[in-house]
C-alpha cells in the first residue's frame, strides 16, 4: 500500500485521483483502528500495575503518539484534497491524465499523471514532477516524448490521452 506522506499549507490543495481518495480514506480507518487498539491496551494495562509493565506503558504511549500525528497528517491531506476532474478527450496531458505510450520494441505502457503524494510507477501512477511526468506536460498524442536519465535518453511515443 502507497503511503501519503506531504506537509499541507494553508489553502493548499491537493489533487487526487478516485483511487487516491479512497487510499487516503483507507489509511484514516485503518489508523483510527489502529488508535482504538492501542488505547484499549493501555486501559488494560492500567489495571493491571507492576514495574515491568512501565515499559511496556511507555512503549504503547511512544505507538499511540505516532498513530496520533500520521492520523493527523492524512486528515490534513483529506481536508485539502480534491478529486481530480474527469478527463475525457483530452487533447493535451495534464494532471489527471491517463497516458498510452509505446516505446522502441514496440511494449505498450499506461500511466496517470499524478501528485507527488499519490506517485506509485509500480500502480501505474507517476508524478508530474518526475522525469518522465515533466516530458509528458503539454505533450498531444502522437507526440515523441524524451527524458534524460544520467547519460542515456529515454524515448516514448504518446499514442493516446484520456
Amino acid at each position: 500500500m502507497n503511503t501519503f506522506t506531504h506537509t499541507t499549507t494553508p489553502h493548499t490543495t491537493i489533487l487526487l485521483s478516485k483511487k487516491g481518495m479512497k487510499e487516503i480514506r483507507r489509511a484514516i480507518s485503518q489508523l483510527e483502528a489502529d488508535r482504538r487498539a492501542i488505547i484499549l491496551s493501555l486501559h488494560e494495562l492500567d489495571r493491571e500495575s507492576g514495574h515491568d509493565d512501565r515499559l511496556e506503558r511507555i512503549e504503547k504511549l511512544s505507538r499511540l503518539e505516532s498513530t496520533e500525528a500520521e492520523l493527523f497528517e492524512k486528515r490534513q491531506i483529506l481536508q485539502h484534497a480534491k478529486l481530480l476532474p474527469s478527463r475525457s478527450a483530452r487533447m493535451k496531458v495534464v494532471l489527471g491524465s491517463v497516458v498510452d505510450l509505446i516505446d522502441q520494441q514496440g511494449r505498450l505502457m499506461q500511466y496517470t499523471l499524478v501528485d507527488t503524494i499519490e506517485a506509485n510507477p509500480s500502480d501505474g501512477r507517476i508524478s508530474v514532477v518526475s522525469p518522465l511526468g515533466q516530458s509528458l506536460l503539454g505533450k498531444t498524442a502522437s507526440e515523441e516524448v524524451q527524458w534524460q536519465s544520467g547519460h542515456k535518453t529515454h524515448r516514448l511515443q504518446l499514442i493516446g490521452i484520456r
